[in-house]
């Protein structure tokens, strides 16, 4: 064991029984969380305060950023496995990051509108730089956790769950800190915080370089020094990622074109999905695929709901509760605390479960999710409703609806990652996972969509909050509706998992840090949420 633990890392020392490379990652990724859920805390606000975007304006542009940082990492993980390695792509995507988030702080003059500022084309170019550089950093810095450890390293599961708490501790931070001084001080403050949180987490992976002992090096380093039409071919990977900056700019200030992005090619996806699965595989693998896409069509319906939390539920908060003077921004933070809380919990049932045969099955799991993120929604809608349009709305309704999110999300997210690697045919895995992404994409542009429904400018207040609360109850009954529908037939969608005769042909072809109970935590709880 002493010679695996040698292999795995521990060369330079451990601390808490673990590679000192793996605080490294820790605190680089931290920092990362907390600068991009510390601007995401700010950002409807910005659009709607500062450049006076229309909400359903906001909504959109808000659901195509969030989109394109899921779509971006697919590119990103490739050029890292392909060519560059995780850790220049991770060094290359932090340094994208912190350029993006102190742009973020040149906003111009307040109130003159989006249409006459100029300085507008300094925000599109921020927003480009940190959904490339999310692409390049959070598609390949968690497989560098993984590279730390043999993959029998009892250790690997308890690397992953300080890692994963690594990303949640950020991303409330972020959101407490930078919300509050932005809305208090300005938003150069809140935005410049976020910023200097990103240049710690790029300062930290480069000081930590040594510690990481080769981990994440190009397959093929020779290869990246060859030149191709003069120029090495490692600089072309960077030019790429550049053009990829460019392609974002435009796409998020021509929000459409993302939409026909998502549907050309995530349609084309699912038809070569579907097609391979019934012309080249047996029955039982063709059978797995069909549940696999089950899976991935109804996590659809809960992103674009679970994905108003930083949209349409966040200019809720600020306008229609009694927040005791406390910034609506900060309550971005109670989704990942719960999840900090919850997550053990939540691992350990399953766990026991699934030791005495009583663990519901994946199909069942995700009804549950999709029921509580409606639920979540009819509850607000309640005590909103109760108050009365003319009062405020209770600050306990925001604590719940983020609980029944948090737990529905915690029911779906990790499990549907458990799903993607337990039911592709290895030679199909990543094109299942990338296909899993592309539906996260497709759910947070649906979610920008549904946003933009609760734009009602021109009326009054109370008329305003209504029109929400309407949006909110049929977006809610939809979704409990949905979910029940899942729960019924998830025995059916079960059968097609083929669960028994499941077979681990190559352990090594395993996700990395795949946990006990299924979850493979380095990818967190979303992506988006937080991955």
């Amino acid at each position: 064991m002493a010679s695996a633990y040698q292999e795995s890392g521990d060369a330079k020392g451990t601390f808490l029984g673990h590679p000192k490379g793996l605080f490294v990652l820790f605190f680089a990724e931290m920092w990362e969380r907390f600068s991009y859920y510390g601007m995401r805390a700010l950002l409807i606000f910005y659009l709607t305060k500062h450049w006076l975007f229309s909400d359903s304006e906001s909504g959109i542009i808000y659901g195509a950023y969030t989109a394109l940082v899921y779509i971006t990492p697919v590119v990103g993980g490739y050029l890292a496995d392909k060519y560059l390695g995780q850790r220049k792509a991770v060094l290359f995507g932090a340094v994208l990051l912190t350029l993006g988030h102190f742009f973020m702080a040149f906003e111009g003059d307040a109130g003159i509108g989006h249409v006459d500022n100029p300085v507008i084309s300094i925000f599109w170019l921020a927003l480009a730089l940190i959904i490339v550089g999310s692409g390049f950093l959070k598609a390949n810095i968690s497989v560098i956790v993984g590279q730390l450890y043999p993959r029998t390293d009892v250790r690997r599961d308890g690397a992953y769950t300080i890692f994963y708490m690594g990303i949640n501790l950020g991303a409330a931070l972020g959101s407490l800190l930078c919300g509050y001084i932005g809305e208090t001080y300005g938003w150069a403050y809140g935005f410049g915080l976020a910023g200097i949180g990103m240049l710690l987490g790029l300062i930290v992976f480069i000081w930590g370089k040594p510690l990481l002992l080769g981990r994440g090096e190009p397959s093929d380093p020779e290869k990246l020094k060859q030149p191709v039409a003069g120029i090495k071919l490692e600089w072309w990977m960077y030019i790429a990622g550049l053009a990829m900056v460019g392609i974002c700019w435009l796409a998020i200030q021509f929000q459409d074109l993302v939409g026909y992005v998502l549907g050309i090619f995530g349609g084309g996806l699912v038809i070569y999905v579907l097609y391979t699965a019934v012309s080249k595989l047996s029955s039982e693998e063709r059978d797995r695929i069909f549940a696999a896409m089950f899976l991935i069509v109804t996590s659809i319906i809960f992103w674009a709901l679970f994905e108003q939390a930083g949209s349409s539920l966040n200019l809720f908060t600020d306008r229609h509760v009694d927040r005791a003077g406390v910034p609506a921004s900060t309550f971005q933070s109670i989704n990942a605390i719960y999840i900090i809380l919850l997550a053990p919990i939540f691992a350990t049932v399953w766990t026991t479960l699934g030791r005495k045969g009583m663990e519901p099955s994946a199909p069942f799991k995700f009804g549950l999710g999709v029921v509580q993120v409606g639920l979540g929604f009819l509850v607000l809608v309640w005590g909103a409703q109760a108050a009365g349009l003319e009062n405020a709305t209770p600050v306990i309704f925001i604590f719940l609806i983020y609980l029944l999110h948090t737990t529905g999300e915690l029911c779906l997210s990790p499990v549907g990652l458990s799903a993607m690697n337990r039911l592709a045919p290895a030679h199909m895995a990543s094109l299942i996972m990338g296909t899993w992404f592309f539906a996260s994409a497709t759910g947070n542009f649906a979610a920008g969509l549904i946003a933009s429904a609760t734009g009602a400018e021109g009326v009054g207040e109370e008329a305003g909050k209504q029109v929400v609360l309407d949006v909110y109850s049929t977006v809610g009954w939809v979704a409990v509706v949905v979910g029940i529908g899942v729960l019924v037939i998830s025995p059916l969608i079960k059968k097609l998992m083929h669960l028994d005769t499941l077979q681990d042909d190559n352990v090594g072809d395993d996700l990395e840090g795949q946990s006990e109970f299924g979850e493979p935590a380095a990818a967190g709880i979303h992506p988006t949420t937080k991955s």
